[in-house]
């Protein structure tokens, strides 16, 4: 039997002069619209449009099929008489089994194998999704087919060549210098262009970096072994494990129910709920290694839920009423939740790997983290909220209506799942082997592989999950790209080189240490004004900076630790620094001037914070 005969059929009878509608059948149904004529009109003989199912994930064929059926369809019904219809979408995207106004008897006419009991529109219908297709023009005529969209691909034209000719021109036009080989010259200019469009954009930046790595290759700058020898490096593969623990918390709900909690607690005023929300993504920080997951998925949810029941709205003059000062507040105490714990920012345990590769070992590395920085990232984390509402109040003081909100949340949410356990149980043996996994003889890289396994075992994550979490497989390879030629820039000499330049330089103004420290930290920070990612600046700046650092005479862990709480810090001076930055900028809440201005005040008090507090702190733990 031809394929097309039922759906054939099907249109013969809607367009026949004699149809099977009549004013008897007021309505139709089809596939969950339903479609009423005119009453004046005899017969209902068109349809005006219609809904399509198709699964989101259906192969290549089933969209052809469902083209040509659309077209079909669409060419019979073109001159036809256009009656007034109204349309209404099916509460589920289910497809129906019948057609309302047609009676059982003609449904016949659709065999086993008709649209309705196509398998692959009936298999998996929760993921389906609706897709509208208009009628085309009543006059043939005039009908034209839309073209597809040409918009071009590939790399943007002006972003590519500046990157390409920073390259070009430091290998080619600037002097190579008498300590430097032509090998080690060349890996430059390939990692400066690299660097280059890594700012620029002129691709993707996962895409970008496998040219930079290629270009290495196929100018013999590097072996193919040694190019890809970071793929293998422990602390890229920590990184890569971190972002499927952060998908286990928002999965299971875990951080949500921790957030809520806080909310239920401390929320009875605006400034008490943004405290209970500060707090609450310190604690789970360590176990969710990644701002941009706890901002995405944890706490601007809650945030816009408490705004709007309190009629602050995105975009409009009542975002200041509850909802800009809550955004703020969080944005700006993220980066101390981050700088507070090793593993609570993948650019953290990148920063370590780095510093080891110049030679500065930091014992312990989870314990050492977290005693240097717990006194000034806590006093930090406390001070901001209560600045923040001097500098920027919000217009609501008082939210007596967010305990029983949180309540009302907490209640539907019902009881803490097993998942949930299981993932509260896993996250409290990793951290553990984190922070006793030296004595015990268990790298970090290893007890985040248990724990991983622990959750896919017990099924709390499955491997759909970890496939599907992007960032993670891109932030492995660029991350790679770029440890691997900063490793190979140090092994090359290169490093050493621009260290002992500046060294030179500074010393010409007999500085001391501690003033070479301030300068060196001072122009870190400000040049992330330029980066739109916290790793991509790590990547690209922090071991010229430490060895800068070293060379100036600065104490090693001293340097080390202070660039990377610096790398956390400056993730919320502008809406691009960070990823959680374009979350919560995203949201519609916070105008970008107050963005700009906000950023640098808390920037400087963030700098008071931590250069009085910090040093001090740092001076009693015999860190200098």
């Amino acid at each position: 039997m031809d394929k097309w005969q039922p759906m054939n059929t099907f249109i013969s009878l809607l367009t026949s002069k004699r149809s099977l509608i009549t004013p008897r059948h007021s309505s139709l149904s089809f596939f969950g619209v339903s479609a009423s004529p005119q009453a004046e009109a005899p017969n209902f003989t068109a349809m005006e449009s219609f809904v399509l199912y198709s699964h989101s994930t259906a192969a290549a064929a089933t969209t052809t099929t469902t083209s040509l059926v659309r077209r079909k369809l669409q060419y019979a019904l073109l001159k036809t008489p256009r009656p007034s219809i109204s349309i209404s979408l099916a509460p589920s995207y289910r497809p129906t089994s019948s057609l309302s106004s047609i009676s059982r008897s003609r449904l016949s006419l659709f065999t086993s194998k008709s649209l309705f009991t196509d398998p692959v529109l009936n298999s998996r219908s929760r993921s389906l999704r609706p897709i509208q297709a208009s009628l085309p023009s009543p006059n043939p005529s005039k009908e034209t087919v839309p073209e597809p969209s040409s918009a071009p691909r590939g790399a943007k034209l002006v972003p590519l060549v500046i990157s390409v000719s920073v390259g070009l021109i430091i290998r080619f036009f600037v002097p190579k210098p008498i300590e430097v080989t032509t090998q080690a010259w060349q890996l430059l200019a390939i990692f400066l262009s690299t660097i280059a469009g890594l700012v620029l954009s002129p691709l993707p930046v996962g895409a970008w970096a496998f040219l930079g790595l290629t270009t290495s290759i196929v100018t013999k700058t590097l072996t193919f072994s040694t190019a890809f020898s970071a793929f293998t490096s422990e602390v890229i593969w920590l990184i890569v494990i971190s972002f499927f623990f952060a998908r286990g918390f928002v999965k299971t709900g875990l951080g949500d129910r921790i957030a809520t909690y806080f909310v239920k607690w401390l929320g009875k005023s605006t400034l008490g709920l943004s405290y209970g929300l500060t707090i609450s993504e310190a604690l789970i920080a360590p176990a969710m290694p990644s701002t941009t997951a706890r901002a995405g998925g944890v706490f601007l949810p809650i945030i816009k839920s408490l705004s709007l029941s309190a009629g602050s709205l995105p975009g409009e003059p009542s975002a200041k009423k509850l909802g800009s000062y809550l955004v703020q507040s969080q944005f700006q105490s993220a980066g101390n939740s981050s700088a507070l714990f090793l593993t609570a920012a993948a650019q953290n345990l990148l920063c370590l790997k780095l510093a080891e590769e110049l030679g500065v070992i930091i014992s312990s590395p989870w314990v050492t983290w977290f005693k240097a920085a717990s006194l000034p990232a806590i006093v930090a984390l406390l001070a901001t909220p209560f600045v923040l509402y001097k500098l920027y109040p919000p217009e609501t003081k008082d939210t007596p209506d967010a305990p029983a909100m949180a309540t009302k949340k907490l209640k539907n949410m019902g009881p803490v799942t097993r998942n949930e356990w299981v993932m509260v149980a896993t996250m409290v043996f990793a951290v553990s082997l984190w922070v006793f996994g030296d004595a015990l003889g268990i790298a970090s890289v290893v007890a985040a592989m248990l724990g991983l396994s622990i959750l896919l075992l017990l099924g709390v994550l499955d491997w759909e999950d970890c496939l599907s979490e992007k960032s993670a497989w891109d932030t492995l390879a660029w991350f790679a790209v770029l440890v691997g030629m900063a490793g190979q820039l140090t092994n090359l000499g290169i490093v050493t080189w621009m260290s002992n330049c500046v060294a030179i330089t500074l010393q010409s103004f007999s500085l001391s240490w501690p003033a070479a420290f301030v300068i060196l930290q001072a122009s870190y920070f400000l040049i992330h004004y330029i980066f739109a990612s916290q790793t991509g600046h790590v990547g690209a700046l922090y071991s010229a900076f430490l060895a800068m650092h070293l060379a100036s005479g600065v104490p090693g862990v001293l340097a080390a630790l202070a660039l990377a709480f610096n790398t956390n810090l400056f993730g919320s001076i502008t809406h691009y620094s960070s990823g959680q930055a374009a979350v919560y900028y995203g949201a519609g809440f916070v105008d970008l001037p107050d963005i700009f201005k906000l950023g640098f005040v808390m920037a400087l008090v963030n700098a008071g914070i931590w250069g009085v507090v910090g040093t001090l702190w740092w001076k009693f733990l015999g860190l200098w």
